[in-house]
């Protein structure tokens, strides 16, 4: 048996835990530069706030409602999570953490009459000591537990899917789309051809959906089955391609500016890779003006790259990128967004040479190892590229968070202070 483990309305509920205050009452976390809202309490949804709402469409409910708005604080959700995920290792031996706010459990260990009492007595836990509460789903294979989750989500905060009646009961009542791994597309032509729920693709045959949603279409259907074909993964995979992008704070029309953004957005994406061990071969930049302005030109440039050899470090990536941002800038565009984004990735120590790289790598990989180690005890950029502009230089490609409460469990100068 599988659980699925999913914390409710994940960021909104770690707003709460430092401000009791906000128990009750409406409740939005709005997306990067506060653009459109991405977690709502379940008093907001229940204003009416649709998931992805452009936050100046709200102003005036927001105010009537007295509803409070939070910009995304990812420093302190990532800490929460990660005290999310380690409490339930120590509950449990196998963990898959599936995203932020969910993680698959391995429960093969606990008896059918035990499943409930456990995962009851496992959310209780995980809320006294995070103060996240969760819902947990329970079924045979890992898109069941996800259905059993949605199940749990609207009761008591906890659903064992066993049985055929208790299965069937919730297959009938499942939206085809609402099955984990049906997209839209495939959703609808299912629909088309008579296939609305979930338990009408269970009895789907086997060649008609291995001919119409391939391979994956067909693990989908053995799962819904109770057949298990996806395993836990305990080791993430590495990725194959890494990007890193921002919208601006504010239209950006000097290229140095455009310069410094990509350059912060390069040694992120060279973080990324050295952190898995990987390398890349090619390198991906683009600009792009605010296409939502249709009062405004438009232009949306991109360059590629291929690098001789494999690299992991900025300094490297970093004069490629600068070029190409040099060469994509054309006067009189006011810019919104710019990202960076490396592929063609592959394992540090598999990385073929070139005859005519002149670099010393060995000084270049004991350069980055200090400054890595320099700002993994003094925080991050703290040691950076001069390329990258420095606290108090030009700000305004930065994100706007305008609604940004303290980072209280990563920053000394943000902690709590109690007076007793």
């Amino acid at each position: 048996m599988f659980a699925l483990v999913d914390c409710n309305n994940f960021y909104c509920s770690c707003e709460r835990i430092f401000n009791p205050g906000l128990l009750g009452k409406p409740v939005v976390v709005l997306s990067n530069n506060d653009g459109c809202v991405v977690a709502r309490s379940e008093e907001a949804k229940a204003l009416g706030i649709t998931m992805g709402a452009p936050y100046f469409q709200l102003e005036e409910l927001v105010s009537r409602h007295h509803i409070h708005v939070f910009s995304s604080n990812y420093e302190l959700y990532g800490d929460l999570s990660a005290r999310v995920m380690d409490t339930l290792a120590e509950l449990v031996p196998d963990v898959e953490v599936y995203s932020i706010d969910e993680a698959f459990l391995d429960l093969s260990i606990f008896a059918p009459d035990e499943l409930e009492g456990f995962c009851r007595q496992l959310r209780a836990t995980v809320k006294q000591w995070t103060g996240i509460p969760v819902s947990v789903g329970v079924g045979a294979t890992k898109t069941l537990a996800k259905l059993a989750n949605k199940v749990a989500k609207k009761g008591d905060g906890v659903f064992v899917l066993d049985g055929y009646f208790k299965v069937l009961d919730t297959l009938v009542a499942t939206e085809v789309d609402a099955v984990w791994g049906i997209g839209r597309q495939h959703a609808k032509f299912l629909r088309d051809h008579c296939v609305g729920t979930a338990w009408e693709l269970r009895d789907a045959r086997d060649g008609w959906v291995k001919q119409h949603l391939g391979v994956v279409g067909l693990r989908i259907v053995h799962e819904l089955r109770g057949r298990s074909c996806l395993p836990l993964e305990l080791v993430a995979p590495p990725k194959k391609a890494i990007c890193t992008s921002r919208s601006f704070g504010q239209m950006v029309t000097d290229l140095g500016a455009l310069q410094e953004a990509t350059a912060n957005f390069v040694v992120r994406c060279a973080e990324k890779l050295r952190r898995q061990g990987t390398c890349a071969q090619v390198l991906t930049v683009f600009i792009r003006t605010n296409s939502f302005r249709k009062d405004l030109s438009q232009y949306h440039p991109s360059r590629t790259v291929s690098l001789p050899v494999a690299t992991a470090h900025p300094n490297e990536l970093l004069r490629y990128a600068l070029a190409l941002v040099e060469d994509m800038y054309a006067p009189g565009y006011a810019y919104k967004k710019a990202g960076v984004m490396v592929s063609g990735l592959v394992p540090e120590k598999s990385v073929q040479g070139h005859l005519f790289d002149g670099k010393d790598r060995a000084r270049n990989h004991r350069l980055i190892e200090a400054v890595d180690a320099i700002n993994r005890k003094l925080g991050r950029n703290k040691v950076r590229f001069a390329a990258q502009g420095y606290p108090g230089g030009q700000t305004t490609w930065l994100l706007k968070k305008e609604h940004l409460s303290p980072c209280y469990t990563t920053r000394w100068e943000q902690i709590w202070t109690v007076k007793a």
